[in-house]
């Protein structure tokens, strides 16, 4: 369970900050620090056992049947990405509290962060690749989240959209790429995948699986062509940048990558794909980032040029490579957080991040300065620093590595790219740092608080350690993890020999770095030659790019929504119509291919007595009365009610009493609230079809109609095979603790499903509130009141017998009620039921008494029911899980009460209360906005009086007509006062 706390921390540290949001800010740092910290010591207890061959396991079931569970494990792979994602958090979290300023929202933002470092742990600590997937998500929306943490800037919410467009859209591919290699491995479970190498590279779905997990890949972590995304979310804070595009968020593909390469890699396919795509992004990103003169611009293109050097390095497919991939992910970490860290404390302290503008800073900042300027260099590659290291290391896979039988070409553009490389670093260095100090700062420069300073002095202090002491600080570590990306959680494999140093003698690779570090030194003196040249080169813009195809996606998807839903009902149902007979017609069409030909079976069927014949009789002509009487509103309402009475006459021959009552009562509710809904409607249907429409329309429903009916027919007369029914009858007492099948099975068997429902229920209810609360402003209330104008109000709105009567239904229809809801577990009734009977009761007090006399009535707000149902749902089945049962297991027990006797409680009992509350609070708050809506919109009170008979509240119209039509009242006469 360790593991499982592991990944919940920050989630935890969400909430607790979230829930603390009016507190000091300082409060909202201590929470998040606290609890990452919590996180990384854990991990690091952790630590010892796994870098010796333990792997760490977290194992629980969750959904089994689709082989989604909450696995977790821990080797030396797992350790190293979440080591990297707590520790750098925390430091995050300390600069964040000094970088912020007093108007952002430190609450907000340390949720969305807290949010996320949660996502990223999940990611690489699950065992399930299902899990992944969830984990996987949840980066693509809490980076989402921050890095439009500035929202007010446009910069910001275009970068969000951006990122999350095509990280959500790599996100769909690898969905599909990571289900297609666990169906090809047999197994969801990351620990099994990993053993079924021969299995996926000899299946024929290995190119698919392996493009699509490869998508996913490239567009997190910023690959050509996704490469654009990255700069664009520069707009986020700077330790946004620092964290999710460093060390965190980018790496997610790459650790995937890694994570995977035992299974996926080692093949032409492989190769060529991912060292191809790794070598061009390491180019054009290290070529873009020596013209960017934003600081964090140039930061994020080389974040895309070493990322992409990590891609072709795991692309290469040799076990050196591998090493090298992982000892190049520590080392980008340090220096590359600790660089965006001081363009953060630069742009904090001078005002601007635009190298154009600074020079000079090393004397004023010189703390800032120093810090800079050694991950710099670590960045190009320049020793002591540990980025020489793996600098060296994947020059030399480069010079031993072909493609396409050449075996210059990766050597020659990786040396191009480390050369641009290390003129990027130099001109960070130079720019910013050095050259004449100027006299037109934005702000005074100084060094900042260690608040600032000290996270990134942190970073600084590895890179250092790493360069001069590899062997002692790196090595041991570095074996582990690359035995664990190479030969997976068992490391069974044989390491190729390495030792980490600054000297390795005379080899290529040292030469290949001179060579880099000279040329970079070269372009850095031709700068501005060069990027003048730049600047007159037509460089296709990818934002611009990706703008226009986001503008011909919109457009083609207008054009396509606006020619099926252009606001015709009549179209749009025809179209849906249309598609489902066409599909179901495929479908018989399909299966009587199967089957050998298309017909009824050979069942015996039932004869019909004469009652179910006239019932049946019944059901058509009400039908047709719908039909012919369509233009007379409430005539088909009655109609419609005559169909549901039916129908629920038909429930009861069946011997389904359960269905009957759910079926009376909804049919109960749904006509009261139509009724309330007819009063929001034009008197006068608009014109009808023509009959051309009329005859298409016909043609459908004849068709889809018959097609139903017999399949319906098809079905019913084959002989039946074995069901599930069975074990609903054989497990409802012992398994449920209920005699009533239908009962046990909504609160037990398939509890999972009538809690999405009640679910859906509450949302339909606030879906009516959100459409009809602002109904009585603007146009739609002018609407309104035009639908008003000329309706004759009966002077006995609320009659005194049905007032009496609704009084002394009242409370026998609760008693009713709780009768229903309590012997549902054995007998006909239920939560639902129930529900629904004490809506109706409520129904009849509003409909008897008035709206505004029942309102003033009411202590409960509706809101609060329907949440409180769907909670004690969900607190319901959540208690299964504290006794490691699945969720919504239901427990039950007999117990002896004195003057009662024994009696079985059990827990669906609690489930059925949230059903009924949920129930009620959606039955009431449709009631509430369909009563209220005219009201609303005449901005008239009503009346406090139950039984309201007042004359004087006749329609103003009926009024005038009356003193016009009196005696003596003509033209020009006095009124009466």
């Amino acid at each position: 369970m360790d593991l499982l706390l592991i990944s919940a921390l920050p989630f935890l540290g969400a909430i607790a900050i979230g829930l603390a949001a009016r507190a000091p800010r300082n409060i909202h740092a201590v929470i998040a620090g606290l609890l990452t910290l919590a996180a990384f010591v854990l991990v690091m207890l952790k630590a010892p056992a796994v870098l010796a061959g333990e792997v760490a396991v977290t194992r629980i079931a969750w959904v089994p049947a689709i082989g989604l569970n909450a696995h977790y494990f821990m080797d030396p792979l797992g350790l190293m990405f979440a080591g990297l994602i707590l520790g750098i958090g925390f430091l995050i979290v300390v600069y964040a509290n000094s970088y912020l300023s007093a108007a952002d929202s430190s609450a907000r933002f340390l949720t969305f962060l807290m949010l996320f470092q949660g996502a990223m742990l999940g990611i690489v600590l699950s065992d399930n690749i299902l899990l992944l997937l969830v984990f996987w998500e949840m980066t693509s929306l809490s980076s989402f989240l921050l890095i439009g943490f500035w929202g007010h800037l446009p910069d910001g919410r275009q970068g969000a959209r951006m990122a999350l467009a095509v990280t959500g859209g790599g996100g769909l591919a690898l969905i599909a790429g990571l289900v297609l290699l666990g169906r090809i491995a047999g197994s969801y479970d990351l620990t099994q995948i990993l053993l079924a190498k021969d299995a996926v590279q000899a299946s024929p779905l290995y190119p698919v699986a392996l493009v699509l997990i490869l998508l996913g890949c490239f567009t997190k972590s910023a690959q050509f062509p996704f490469h654009f995304w990255l700069p664009h979310a520069m707009a986020a804070p700077t330790p946004v940048s620092a964290y999710l595009h460093s060390a965190t968020m980018v790496k997610a593909g790459v650790f995937l990558m890694a994570r995977l390469w035992p299974v996926l890699a080692g093949t032409d396919l492989w190769f060529y794909l991912v060292a191809t795509t790794g070598l061009v992004t390491m180019l054009i990103g290290a070529f873009i980032a020596l013209f960017k003169n934003d600081l964090k611009g140039l930061l994020a293109y080389s974040t895309v040029s070493q990322l992409g050097l990590l891609t072709m390095l795991f692309g290469f497919g040799t076990r050196m490579a591998a090493v090298a991939g992982v000892f190049h992910i520590i080392n980008h970490a340090t220096f590359k957080a600790a660089l965006f860290m001081n363009a953060g404390i630069v742009d904090h302290e001078v005002g601007t991040r635009d190298a154009r503008r600074l020079g000079g800073l090393a004397a004023l900042m010189p703390i800032t300065a120093t810090l800079g300027t050694i991950a710099a260099l670590s960045m190009a590659g320049v020793p002591p620093f540990n980025g020489f290291l793996s600098k060296e290391m994947m020059l030399e896979e480069a010079a031993h590595t072909g493609w396409a039988g050449v075996g210059w070409l990766v050597q020659v553009v990786a040396t191009i790219a480390s050369l641009l490389s290390a003129a990027y670093s130099f001109r960070f260095i130079a720019h910013v740092f050095f050259g004449p100090r100027r006299s037109d700062y934005p702000r005074a420069p100084h060094d900042p608080g260690i608040g600032l300073w000290g996270p990134p002095a942190v970073l600084v202090v590895l890179v250092v350690l790493i360069g001069l002491l590899p062997a002692l600080v790196a090595e041991p570590f570095v074996k582990a993890v690359s035995a664990a990306v190479i030969g997976g959680p068992a490391r069974a494999v044989e390491l190729p020999y390495f030792h980490l140093s600054l000297w390795h003698g005379l080899t290529p690779a040292l030469f290949m770095s001179a060579a880099a570090v000279a040329g970079g030194l070269v372009l850095l003196w031709r700068h501005g030659a060069l990027d003048r040249m730049w600047q007159a080169l037509p460089v296709p813009v990818a934002k611009a790019m990706f703008d226009r195809g986001i503008k011909g996606l919109v457009h083609t998807s207008r054009v396509l929504s606006y020619g099926f839903h252009n606001g015709s009902l009549q179209r749009m149902l025809f179209v849906l119509f249309a598609f489902v007979i066409v599909l179901g017609v495929e479908g018989m069409v399909l299966g009587s291919r199967l089957a050998g030909g298309f017909a009824a079976g050979g069942r015996e069927t039932i004869p019909a007595p004469p009652v179910a014949m006239l019932a049946w009789l019944g059901l058509v002509a009400g039908t047709i009365a719908v039909v012919v009487s369509h233009r007379q509103r409430f005539l088909s309402l009655v109609y419609i009610s005559v169909i549901g009475l039916v129908v629920s006459l038909g429930f009861v021959f069946l011997s389904a009493p359960d269905l009957a009552l759910t079926q009376i009562s909804v049919e109960t509710v749904t006509i009261l609230l139509l009724l309330l809904a007819l009063h929001l409607l034009p008197r006068s249907p608009p014109t009808s079809s023509s009959t051309l429409r009329h005859a298409r329309d016909a043609v459908l429903g004849v068709i889809g109609g018959a097609g139903v009916g017999w399949a319906a027919w098809a079905v019913m007369t084959r002989p039946q095979g074995d069901t599930i029914s069975a074990f609903h009858w054989l497990q409802a007492k012992p398994g449920g603790g209920g005699t009533n099948v239908v009962n046990v099975i909504l609160v037990d068997f398939r509890g999972f499903d009538t809690f999405g429902e009640i679910i859906v229920l509450g949302i339909a209810a606030l879906a009516i509130f959100a459409l009809l609360q602002p109904a009585g402003r603007g146009i739609s209330g002018r609407r309104l009141l035009a639908l008003m104008d000329g309706i004759i109000r009966s002077p006995e709105r609320h009659p005194m017998m049905l007032v009496v009567a609704g009084r002394l239904i009242l409370p026998m229809a609760m008693v009713v009620g709780l009768y229903i809801f309590l012997r549902g577990h054995n007998m006909p009734g239920g939560g639902f039921i129930a529900g629904l009977v004490f809506s109706i009761a409520m129904l009849i007090q509003y409909m008897a008494s008035g709206f505004e006399w029942a309102e003033e009535r009411r202590r409960t707000e509706r809101h609060a029911l329907i949440a409180a149902g769907v909670l004690t749902a969900a607190a319901t089945g959540a208690g299964s899980l504290a006794f490691g049962k699945p969720f919504l297991t239901s427990s039950y027990g007999y117990f002896h009460i004195p003057l009662v006797g024994e009696i079985e409680l059990a827990t669906a009992l609690l489930f059925d209360i949230g059903v009924a509350l949920t129930v009620v609070g959606a039955v009431m708050l449709a009631l509430a906005q369909l009563a209220n809506a005219t009201q609303r919109a005449e901005q008239a009170g009503g009346s406090q009086h139950p039984m309201d008979i007042d004359p004087s509240r006749e329609d103003a119209r009926e009024k005038a007509a009356r003193a016009n039509d009196a005696p003596g009242q003509g033209a020009g006469a006095e009124a009466p006062q």
